[in-house]
């Protein structure tokens, strides 16, 4: 059985030039970047070139780059590093269905005292603009709202709602974990105040991932030890992902449109052939608003968790759009958030496509949805209401 992986949007393999770039690092450049001699240097030089790469997708400075563990660490550092240059608790802006990087730093945060506003999603799975500055008060301090949601693949309009932020001189941190190296991010023409990314995203290595920070923001560090990272993340740099970060982001620029066109051809093909084995599937999300490669979508007759497993017991690896507890299903919290019908948030699947995924991947698959299609109860084909 030929295993097919249809879940891009959790993790990408590691692009092989990518890692021919890494391997060096552990072995032969394996100096200190905080030493001063040569070993040292040659690897300082490395990171130089890696966060100049990453800088150059933003179109920023590469001063403005902060090198972490991950996406987690970099939106841990946004929120909580700002959140510290205050002198006590204020207000917060997020949304409720951020990542759970952010949503548990925020009620991190709570737990200090600030107030935290959650904003819903419209039915579309977007956060407006309009939305957001409704809920600004004279102690706001800190909007955070995602570029991509990880569920749904709805893009929200960060350039609207930083400009806005902007007009309001209250900093803005966007989640673009999902985004960076997939749409194209000018650091100049939106006027983000930090911006998180990570590297296993787009075909580089775990653990690194980093954090723009705008120049002349105020940022308190979360690490205390050493003056990496211009005294803003302590710790000895991991130089090897480093380098495999930079790289990974290089190429992603590079083959931006190129990954674009492919990923949306495949979302066509593989919609299509599906209406035609599972008619009774439904796309949530926005329609046109959204990345492409990346499909959410209810399959109404059976609840995620189950249909999961049966994918997987047939070699084919997606994600459900719900969390499973105590061996039930609940609704996944975006599509609730949304207003959604519980038949849609607990029979939801992401499914998400990457370079490697090719046309007869998704043929094998869809003939396994035909095969659990058909052995359905009739009495469960039945359409429900949207």
């Amino acid at each position: 059985m030929n295993r097919v992986y249809f879940d891009y949007s959790a993790s990408t393999p590691v692009d092989i030039s990518v890692l021919e770039q890494v391997l060096r690092y552990f072995r032969e450049d394996f100096g200190n970047p905080s030493s001063v001699h040569s070993f040292g240097r040659e690897t300082r030089i490395a990171i130089d070139t890696a966060r100049e790469q990453v800088a150059h997708v933003l179109n920023a400075s590469p001063s403005e780059i902060v090198f972490t563990s991950g996406g987690t660490e970099s939106d841990n550092l946004a929120i909580v590093g700002v959140a510290k240059t205050f002198s006590g608790p204020r207000h917060l802006i997020t949304s409720a269905i951020e990542h759970p990087a952010v949503l548990n730093t925020c009620k991190a945060l709570e737990q200090k005292g600030w107030q935290i506003t959650y904003i819903n999603p419209d039915l579309h799975g977007r956060i407006e603009a309009g939305v957001v500055e409704k809920e600004i008060r004279p102690d706001t301090s800190l909007i955070s709202i995602m570029h991509v949601n990880n569920e749904t693949g709805v893009i929200n309009p960060i350039s609207e709602i930083a400009e806005l932020a902007a007009s309001r001189g209250i900093p803005f941190h966007t989640d673009a974990v999902q985004s960076f190296g997939k749409l194209a991010i000018d650091i100049q023409q939106t006027p983000v105040t930090l911006l998180s990314f990570s590297g296993h995203k787009i075909y580089g290595p775990k653990g690194c991932g980093g954090l723009y920070v705008r120049a002349g923001t105020k940022l308190s560090p979360m690490l205390y030890g050493g003056h990496q990272e211009r005294d803003r993340r302590a710790g000895t740099e991991n130089t090897a992902a480093i380098v495999g970060l930079g790289y990974a982001a290089e190429l992603a620029q590079k083959s931006i449109e190129r990954d674009r066109a492919h990923l949306s051809n495949l979302s066509e093909y593989f919609w299509g052939k599906l209406k035609s084995v599972w008619p009774i599937v439904e796309l949530n999300g926005h329609r046109s608003e959204r990345l492409t490669g990346v499909l959410n979508l209810s399959f109404m007759i059976l609840d995620s968790v189950a249909l999961a497993t049966r994918l997987d017991v047939a070699g084919i690896a997606v994600s459900t759009g719900a969390a499973c507890s105590s061996g039930s299903p609940e609704p996944s919290k975006a599509l609730e958030t949304m207003g959604l019908p519980r038949e849609r948030s607990t029979t939801a699947l992401r499914i998400s496509f990457g370079r490697p995924t090719t046309t007869t991947e998704i043929d094998q698959a869809i003939e396994v949805f035909r095969k659990i299609y058909s052995t359905a109860p009739a009495s469960r084909k039945t359409p429900v209401a949207a």
